[in-house]
């Protein structure tokens, strides 16, 4: 019987009961972001028990120097660490002389705390006993502002069984740290602390950069909602910042605290601009209240529900999780900025650095093509672009030249910073979703310009680095990829690959078409872009001979291809034969043992037979699925989905439901037993991409929607909308009747189970199904 972390809500996460062994796991969970800044759910009073703190700006990095046992010729110098910035969320509190502290209390009678996704609001409740028999509750409300980015803001609500004096000190605590970091350094360096009557602010600079920061606090009291004009006393010591005040509060009466915070910095980082900022900031909440902010912020929560949200009718477990994955997305990016990027850990803890990997283009591009205007998805393509020139001095400096591209694994601004040799220098695969995305743009919108303008010149890049890195083999007579990593992570330095075998000949071939295209309608451009990057037909006809002859290894007597050379002199024990106490693997395994394993931790074959689907019978994406299914750990946070995927494309739709709640659920009911660590935000758009891509059976066909809809046994109804070329498509469907609508009545068609409907006058069709 599966059992539940937190109560199933459609709208909620819910946590009732005070278990301090799931504070730091609720600390990911209950994380709130507004794509500017984001924070573990971290409590505002002291607590002395177990917790990770965080808070965290976007884009905002310190380069820790890289830590290796055995330094290679490539490793990066320093890996980039989102860091932990100044907290400003602390309230300190003292009820008749003592300290409240949860993990010291007598008895917690009731600690409730939900995450409201409707509305983006973090709240909590509580009744305790101190130990001088007395009787507290306290309401808590938090959020980061959606419409104001620089703007958080908390709602802090106490009441006493019987008269007391309180002391109340909201604070800046600037004394932080990264349980990430290297060489146990401190990465902020502050320059100047500015302590007024109800205003606070923290001058800070990260250390080895240009990133100067303002971290401010504001802070109000009111006894039952009435404005109490005493003023704060000011206080500081080394590691904080504080306003304090004391209070005799009557029993019965509430005193509420409001306080407000965040960050200013500047692209420009320049003191004067950040203060003047940082002075509107305060100005404007002289006027401002929780509630005033949290109406606006309300509305833009509205906004983005009314285009991302899935409703399922008849399963409120998947519709939790969906809703869960959808906010945690939302809160982490909002696609304003070409700087930023979507990170694996969001704003909920330091793994990974929070930097940017390959899962942006594979997973997160489509979830921002069908819900989001162009614009977005254009912002994380120029991300890429504007870093094509450190993508070339990364691959200097393994050796290639020419202008050939190796993008990194893991970075903040266009330098590699993964320092694992395995990954570093052969989980190269990645160059590939990076063109995948490009195409996948340009086949979903049906505009060329970025192709046309930008993006040949990435994919020349990406495809000068394969030239120079595949071999020739006499012996096979074919062109071969040696010593990779695949989407696999469980092998490492392996021989040909099929993912990255397949996906770089697709890549060269793209990259032919484009060229060709380019060339016929744009001939004086073509020749300019030439003359720009020394390209030469000779180097484009090594391309194409390359693409014609790259090694492809296939089993026919199976019809599957092979994972790598090799795979089938491993011991092909099937994954349902472990013990469940070895799992996960990587967890109670040595890595020579997983090495040796035919253990698949993430679809690999699989991932490209998903991205290139359209150049696969169905006879042959089946055998592949039940062959590599057996072996398939799913350890990665990214593997379930794709599965769940390609199953609905076979009709498996029971298998795909029992994928999809693993994807879908992963955090929420800890699969991997590390939700202390942050959550898998970029997994979270796979999650989208199974009902859509899934469930819905969502293609784009020559410049078509299709759709193929199978709906899970146990759920009645699917609705969602996508943005498809500059027009909302309102889904709906039953397991009976598949319905559309548009938002713009314009002259177009879609397909159903490969039947062509025309819309009807008032922007409609329906077909039973």
């Amino acid at each position: 019987m599966e059992t539940n972390i937190y109560k199933i809500d459609p709208w909620e996460i819910i946590e009732e009961g005070w278990d301090p062994g799931k504070v730091m796991g609720s600390e990911s969970i209950f994380s709130i972001g507004n794509g500017a800044m984001g924070q573990r759910a971290n409590f505002e009073e002291d607590f002395s028990g177990k917790t990770f703190k965080g808070s965290y700006i976007a884009g905002v990095y310190y380069p820790d120097k890289t830590k290796v046992g055995w330094w290679k010729n490539g490793y990066p110098e320093y890996f980039a660490k989102v860091i932990n910035a100044p907290s400003w969320i602390g309230i300190s509190i003292l009820i008749d002389g003592i300290l409240l502290d949860l993990n010291k209390v007598d008895k917690i009678e009731k600690f409730e705390r939900k995450l409201d996704m409707k509305n983006g609001l973090y709240e909590r409740s509580i009744s305790i006993n101190t130990n001088n028999n007395l009787k507290v509750e306290i309401d808590s409300k938090r959020f980061l502002s959606m419409k104001r980015k620089h703007i958080g803001a908390i709602s802090y609500n106490i009441k006493c069984s019987r008269d007391v004096k309180i002391t109340l000190s909201p604070y800046i605590d600037f004394d932080v740290s990264n349980d990430d970091s290297n060489w146990d350094e401190k990465f902020w360096e502050t320059i100047e602390k500015v302590n007024t009557q109800n205003k606070s602010l923290v001058k800070s600079k990260v250390k080895k950069t240009d990133f100067n920061v303002i971290t401010y606090m504001k802070a109000d009291l009111y006894e039952d909602n009435l404005k109490i004009k005493k003023p704060f006393t000011t206080k500081s010591n080394s590691n904080k910042i504080m306003l304090e005040s004391e209070y005799k509060l009557n029993k019965g009466y509430t005193l509420k605290l409001e306080k407000f915070g965040g960050y200013v910095t500047t692209e420009c980082n320049e003191w004067n601009k950040i203060e003047n900022k940082a002075n509107e900031i305060l100005n404007y909440l002289e006027n401002a209240s929780f509630e005033s902010l949290y109406q606006e912020h309300k509305l833009e929560w509205a906004k983005i529900w009314e285009q991302s949200d899935i409703k399922i009718s008849g399963d409120n477990k998947s519709q939790q999780a969906i809703r869960f994955n959808i906010f945690q997305l939302n809160q982490t990016y909002r696609g304003d900025n070409p700087n930023l990027n979507f990170g694996p850990k969001g704003f909920t803890g330091e793994k990974y650095g929070g930097s940017t990997y390959w899962d942006t283009e594979a997973y997160c591009v489509p979830f921002c093509l069908g819900t989001k205007p162009s614009e977005v998805t254009l912002n994380l393509l120029n991300y890429r672009y504007n870093q094509l020139d450190k993508a070339i001095d990364n691959s200097k400096k393994l050796g290639f030249k020419n202008g050939a591209a190796l993008f990194p694994m893991v970075t903040m601004n266009g330098e590699e910073c993964h320092n694992e040799w395995e990954i570093t220098f052969e989980e190269i695969h990645r160059n590939n979703a990076i063109a995948y995305a490009i195409f996948n743009y340009t086949r979903y919108t049906g505009n060329s310009e970025y192709l046309m303008d930008k993006g040949i010149e990435i994919l020349i890049g990406i495809c000068r680095f394969w030239a120079q890195r595949v071999s020739y083999s006499e012996k096979k007579n074919k062109y071969v990829i040696l010593g990779v990593t695949g989407p696999n992570e469980y092998e490492n330095n392996v021989n040909n690959n099929w993912y990255t075998n397949y996906s770089t000949k697709w890549c060269l071939e793209f990259t032919l078409d484009s060229i060709k295209i380019f060339k016929k309608n744009n001939p004086n451009s073509f020749k300019e872009l030439c003359e720009k990057l020394k390209l030469k037909e000779s180097e484009i006809n090594l391309w194409l001979k390359i693409s014609e002859n790259l090694y492809l290894n296939d089993d026919k007597k199976l019809g599957i291809f092979v994972q790598q050379d090799g795979f089938f002199d491993k011991d092909l024990k099937e994954v349902e034969e472990l013990d469940s106490s070895e799992r996960p693997l990587n967890q109670n395994w040595s890595w020579d043992r997983i090495l040796r394993s035919p253990y698949i931790k993430q679809a690999d074959v699989l991932q490209g037979i998903y991205f290139f689907e359209d150049k696969f019978g169905i006879e042959s994406i089946k055998n592949n699925y039940e062959f590599y299914q057996k072996f398939t750990v799913h350890e990665s946070s990214l593997s379930p989905c794709i599965h769940s995927i390609i199953a609905c494309k076979l009709e498996k739709t029971k298998s795909a439901y029992e994928l999809f709640k693993r994807a879908s659920r992963l955090d929420l009911d800890d699969y991997n037993k590390e939700v202390e660590e942050g959550l898998h935000i970029t997994s979270m758009a796979g999650s989208w991409l199974t009902i859509v891509e899934g469930f819905a059976g969502m293609r784009v066909k020559n410049n078509s929607l299709h759709f193929t809809p199978c709906l899970p046994k146990n759920w009645e109804a699917l609705e969602f909308k996508i943005n498809f070329r500059q027009n909302i498509y309102k889904i709906e469907f039953s397991k009976n009747l598949f319905q559309c609508s548009l938002s713009l009545n314009q002259d177009c068609f879609i397909y159903v189970n490969n039947q062509k409907l025309t819309f009807d006058n008032n922007g409609e069709v329906r077909i039973s199904i």
